[in-house]
């Protein structure tokens, strides 16, 4: 019979190697703990946490926030990603109603229920977005993206008439969404139905 492999049970990882590892680990999971604070926080409606709210949310000292705030930018790319992951599957379904007119009302329909999902990380994000690029980049792509889901739908007699798609852009969009949701105090029914009834006023007789 063949020699059977030994098996050992020495360690061969050279102790640095280790150690750097579970620092590795240690900070990952402290890194995911303040975006998940973080988050939270904005969700809660803290605009702008300070770091001594993240680091009592999340359960970690001052001094690993602000050495993770650092990255910055980083941090707002992994809070992008989230979000995205979150709502990019109800964005990207196909529209089931036949006939623009009645996709347009879907089409506010979902938009109504995405908005209210990520309103106070937009407006957190927004408030932030000159001090950052990266959420300038951010919000320039998300307008681009509600601009090509509107055009999309409409026929190209609308899509011709620049002043009225103009309308139809700025009032399906998610500034109007806040202004109605945050500035009026309307409820999310009764700011989806101002919404359905400002489009239905613009397209009347087409």
């Amino acid at each position: 019979m063949g020699n059977k492999p030994k098996l050992s049970l020495v360690d061969n990882d050279p102790p640095d190697a280790k150690n750097a590892d579970g620092r590795r680990r240690r900070s990952a999971r402290s890194r995911q703990r303040i975006v998940e604070a973080l988050l939270g926080l904005i969700r809660d409606g803290e605009m702008h946490p300070s770091a001594a709210q993240v680091a009592d949310r999340a359960g970690v000292s001052l001094r690993t926030v602000f050495r993770h705030f650092e990255e910055i930018e980083s941090l707002n790319r992994e809070i992008g990603a989230i979000i995205e992951d979150e709502i990019l599957p109800m964005a990207l379904k196909p529209l089931e109603a036949r006939g623009w007119r009645a996709q347009l009302r879907e089409l506010i329909a979902r938009r109504a229920e995405i908005y209210e999902r990520i309103m106070p990380i937009r407006i957190a994000a927004s408030i932030r977005r000159f001090q950052s690029d990266y959420l300038m980049d951010d919000y320039r792509r998300f307008v681009t993206i509600e601009r090509a889901g509107l055009e999309s739908l409409l026929p190209k007699k609308i899509r011709d008439r620049k002043r009225l798609f103009a309308a139809l852009e700025m009032v399906t969009g998610f500034q109007a969404w806040r202004r109605l949701r945050q500035d009026q105090g309307l409820s999310t029914g009764e700011s989806e139905a101002v919404i359905a009834d400002a489009v239905d006023r613009l397209i009347a007789g087409l």
